[in-house]
């Protein structure tokens, strides 16, 4: 049997893949830059088919719907990939449906982690795995991390089993002012990175504010090497791409420029802005630099002084995407408190809780509640299912997924967790995974959980550590 063969094994237990699938999508069609040359558009359109499922409710179990709301002794229905119902205990299960007993139990949407680099720095973390930055320019935005995904990280299969996450943004690394376009994944197992592409989910940006870029550049005595330098060399990029936008958009190009390409894409609003920023008055600063140039920023990654302009955020509308607690390690860190995410709720602005480390990805429930436990002892006092939207729903709409996935609601794919108790607590772990309302993980059956072909064979093969 080839190694694939003995993955799906492992994963499936001898069910086969989905000969067909709604799920995938096709490219997007877009009129040709210039003449004779082909679409921009995406060329690498998500070929991913969901995994086969059987109906399946869920009864008896405390909801965490996602947006917010609870539901005591509650019941989810899953059939055919998508979610049928979720309500009380009077929600009727139909003939067919494999029950699960979820008393004592808690249910919530599969975990999404905004900020990830699975796959561009890969387990083992060796210098080969190291394709997050294209270090080699301040301004990269015509690489795309895609193109550094290695579907064999065991991280993936990490991430679904101790931490329920079911989709995550693999965003390049934060050395360029730049970094280039991120992508979206569903977290299954599939031999290519479009096999893993979350359908439909727009690309985004990723762009890098302070210490970063400067250092980087700076070390090799290059423009940018102050703050003020990397926001220069910004607002040319800036520029630029308003000129190629409108000679595109003319039909004047001679030629296609795919870093041009990408910036011109964020201007019309097709691609979302990521921006790693730490401190806020450069949060500020780029929230102006953005209505300059007529780009939107969708979240600020790290924010680890989100804190302080919460209100100017809300205005804004954007999410602040930020850890519990780590602070410190830079200069531009020193600022960061716990409360960070119970201030920002308490000012109404988007909170989300996010990894950036393939570790942390695995236990983004607990970093959560750290967070909001923060909030408690100043005095604000955040619901928990408040507190799960941080990992489900909000991330979803800043990823521009939540019409599909983030909360538990009839239509929405079938991305489900059930805890075996509070995921609010240090105590709890996910039981049972469902993507796509397929069981991919499964605490009581060592087999119905993927194993990455580079582990097969190892000592402990299979297990999840």
């Amino acid at each position: 049997m080839t190694p694939y063969g003995r993955m799906a094994a492992h994963l499936l237990a001898g069910l086969a893949l989905l000969a067909s699938s709604a799920a995938g999508t096709a490219a997007t069609k877009s009129v040709a830059a210039g003449k004779g040359m082909p679409p921009a558009g995406d060329p690498y359109p998500s070929t991913y088919k969901r995994y086969p499922g059987e109906p399946t409710a869920i009864v008896g179990a405390t909801v965490f719907d996602g947006t917010g709301a609870e539901i005591t002794s509650g019941t989810v229905l899953l059939r055919d990939g998508r979610i049928v119902a979720v309500g009380d205990a009077r929600l009727a299960v139909p003939d067919g449906y494999r029950r699960i007993d979820g008393t004592g139990k808690f249910v919530t949407p599969g975990v999404i982690d905004i900020h990830s680099h699975l796959g561009v720095y890969a387990s083992p973390g060796v210098s080969a795995h190291s394709d997050g930055n294209e270090a080699t320019s301040p301004t990269t935005p015509q690489v795309w991390a895609e193109h550094s995904v290695w579907p064999q990280d065991p991280g993936f299969s990490r991430a679904l089993a101790n931490g329920g996450v079911t989709a995550m943004q693999i965003l390049p690394g934060s050395a360029n002012l730049i970094g280039g376009r991120s992508v979206v994944l569903k977290n299954v197992y599939a031999r290519t990175v479009q096999g893993m592409k979350f359908p439909g989910a727009p690309q985004g940006m990723k762009m890098a504010c302070g210490e970063n870029p400067k250092r980087v550049y700076g070390e090799r005595n290059t423009l940018p090497s102050t703050r003020m330098g990397n926001f220069a060399v910004d607002r040319q990029e800036w520029i630029k791409a308003g000129e190629y936008r409108k000679k595109r958009a003319d039909g004047k190009l001679d030629e296609r420029d795919l870093a041009m390409e990408t910036m011109a894409d964020v201007l019309d609003g097709k691609i979302l802005v990521q921006n790693h920023c730490y401190r806020a008055d450069e949060m500020a600063l780029v929230i102006d630099m953005a209505k300059e140039f007529g780009y939107k920023v969708t979240a600020f990654h790290h924010a680890v002084e989100a804190y302080k302009i919460g209100d100017l955020l809300k205005e804004n509308s954007i999410c602040s995407a930020i850890w519990a607690d780590w602070w410190g390690f830079k200069m531009e860190a020193f600022d960061g408190i716990p409360e960070n995410a119970a201030l920002l709720a308490d000012a109404g602005a988007c909170v989300i809780i996010h990894s950036d480390d393939a570790n942390g990805i695995q236990r983004l429930n607990q970093e959560a509640a750290k967070a909001r436990a923060a909030g408690r002892r100043m005095g604000i006092d955040i619901s928990d299912g408040q507190v799960i939207r941080w990992i489900t729903l909000n991330p979803a709409t800043a990823l521009g997924i939540d019409k599909q996935t983030g909360s538990l609601a009839a239509g929405k794919m079938g991305d489900a967790v059930l805890w075996n108790g509070n995921p609010l607590s240090v105590y709890a772990r996910p039981e049972k995974v469902w993507v796509d309302g397929a069981l991919l993980f499964d605490s009581a059956d060592p087999k119905r959980r993927p194993v990455s072909d580079f582990e097969l064979g190892l000592p402990g093969e299979g297990d999840v550590k």
